[in-house]
């Protein structure tokens, strides 16, 4: 096979280099460099004698180089930079090389040499500016790796003693409750009222020990991937519906309005009603507990306008979230307010659950919320046919 003709001599080591080569085979300087210096020497033939071009735009700090290379003396350089300057307030200012060449301290073709040469210091300084970088990269995506391995362990024990220990205060939960309701029903004699009382507020207790308690379970099913989906067709609106009535005395109780508006034909969707129903009473129970007295909490559930999915919308008139918080909600274990003092109860897991439970429908939690005002979440779920 043929191989192609050398084309050029490199300006720089002589070697020659074929024409289809990227770099030189004996210096090893980028050809492109060579190809414009070759351009710009053979463009200064054409041009007028009395002022040639010479690329001294391609490299820094040419007179340092110079000096460097012992081409001129500092002397030499300080009298062509005050010619330079001379000529510059005249209106005829010329680079560094030019002034060079014009005071005959340097020929042009060592001009062309140094800055082929200085171009070449430059590319091999970058290089190794490069290799330096992609080694620090290396080591730190390394670190990142490791240190995310470590993140990961450590979150795998925390859901692993979150799921142990849950399982465990069940067992003596289920045991105390059902001594309390035994004593509530006066199974086990009768109560005086203040003894009622107490017998109240502990099974109170209780059943939100064990809400607690089914929340934790619940979160450290879905971090370790056993977050199961069981889709069936059901009425979304009858299941709004019934989560608003199991919800109207906890409302009561707040001094608050709590709404259902639904259409009066019923509604299908498909989804987990089991865990549906749970996000549905969640979002109730949190929009409820940061209600203040006299205000309303509104489910909506509405058909959006591609009939392909339905809307649903629990709007409260509550204390607000400030916009760059609203991140922070879905976050497990945390509470907006994490002071000591805080109003509002809870282990900060009903909306990180709410989340999970939302992504395993392939759909998504918004929220919209303006500081005392109120919030708004809502989700989209599937439209199905009537079984």
């Amino acid at each position: 096979m043929a191989t192609k003709p050398l084309g050029i001599l490199c300006p720089q080591c002589n070697t020659p280099i074929n024409s289809w080569a990227r770099f030189c085979s004996g210096c090893g300087i980028d050809i492109s460099v060579i190809t414009l210096v070759l351009e710009h020497a053979a463009a200064s033939t054409v041009e007028a004698q009395t002022a040639p071009y010479v690329p001294e735009v391609l490299v820094p700090r040419l007179g340092e180089f110079l000096i460097q290379r012992e081409i001129i003396t500092e002397s030499q350089l300080q009298q062509a930079l005050e010619h330079q300057k001379k000529q510059t307030t005249q209106g005829a200012g010329k680079m560094l090389g030019e002034t060079l060449i014009e005071l005959g301290m340097v020929s042009r073709p060592n001009i062309e040499r140094a800055i082929v040469g200085l171009v070449l210091e430059l590319q091999t300084a970058l290089q190794a500016s490069n290799r330096q970088l992609q080694e620090r990269v290396a080591e730190r995506t390394a670190e990142l790796e490791e240190a995310l391995k470590k993140v990961n362990e450590i979150n795998h024990l925390k859901v692993d003693f979150v799921s142990n220990i849950s399982h465990e205060l069940r067992t003596p939960l289920a045991q105390i409750k059902g001594y309390v309701v035994l004593m509530s029903e006066g199974m086990l004699g009768e109560l005086n009222s203040e003894q009622t009382d107490a017998i109240r507020a502990t099974v109170a207790a209780t059943e939100r020990l064990e809400h607690l308690i089914e929340d934790l379970i619940r979160f450290a099913s879905a971090a370790r991937g056993e977050l199961v989906i069981n889709s069936n067709v059901f009425s979304l609106s009858d299941l709004a519906q019934s989560m608003v009535n199991r919800s109207i005395g906890k409302a009561h109780k707040s001094n608050l309005q709590l709404k259902c508006d639904i259409p009066d034909q019923p509604i299908f969707v498909r989804g987990d009603v089991e865990k549906l129903s749970w996000v549905i009473l969640q979002l109730i129970d949190n929009a409820i507990k940061f209600t203040p007295g006299g205000g309303s909490v509104t489910l909506t559930v509405k058909p959006n306008p591609n009939g392909r999915s339905v809307n649903v919308t629990l709007k409260d008139t509550g204390i607000g979230i400030p916009p760059e918080r609203i991140p922070e909600l879905f976050q497990a274990f945390h509470q907006l307010d994490s002071s000591s003092t805080r109003r509002y109860g809870g282990t900060g897991l009903g909306l990180a659950l709410v989340m999970r439970i939302a992504e395993a429908h392939d759909t998504r939690i918004r929220v919209e919320s303006e500081v005392g005002k109120g919030t708004t979440f809502s989700f989209d779920l599937p439209v199905a046919k009537q079984p």
